[in-house]
């Protein structure tokens, strides 16, 4: 028996239901436009930014004519800079840690491929001598790291 004078059904009196707006009220919808602006930005800086984030040890490599090797995972690499210096990815070692370090961070055991960078003036000695220290180690699947020659 008791009907509002503004209309049935209880709406408050607003005209047009859920969805309408009053005068003044906040707008509660979210722009995305800025934000996919902002990302797609981000994502170009990445893009260009990341391939300069991969430096490692700075080595001369010697030049060859041998060809690229195809491969599926990331290899272990250790450098010899010109000054003899041992690395293992980044780290500086020494030359009898190389086995106990290689044997730690190989994720698959002895058949893990290791790759050996040396500058092309470093003491062909300190060369020899991590290349052996890996193979009495155990690992097998050792590669040598060079570049390929430019034809002038």
């Amino acid at each position: 028996m008791g009907m509002s004078a503004g209309g049935g059904g209880g709406s408050g009196g607003r005209r047009g239901g859920r969805g309408g707006r009053r005068k003044g009220g906040a707008i509660s919808e979210i722009n995305v436009t800025p934000l996919v602006d902002v990302m797609l930005v981000l994502l170009i800086i990445f893009m260009v930014a990341a391939p300069m984030m991969t430096v490692g040890v700075p080595i001369d490599l010697p030049q060859t004519s041998a060809n690229a090797l195809n491969s599926d995972t990331q290899p272990i690499t250790i450098s010899v800079n010109a000054n003899g210096q041992i690395h293992l990815q980044e780290t500086e070692i020494q030359a009898a840690e190389v086995a106990d370090k290689l044997q730690a961070i190989a994720t698959t055991g002895y058949n893990e491929r290791i790759f050996v960078r040396a500058d092309s003036v470093a003491a062909y000695g300190v060369v020899a001598d991590v290349m052996a220290r890996i193979q009495a180690a155990g690992f097998k699947n050792i590669g040598l790291v060079t570049q390929q020659k430019q034809d002038n």
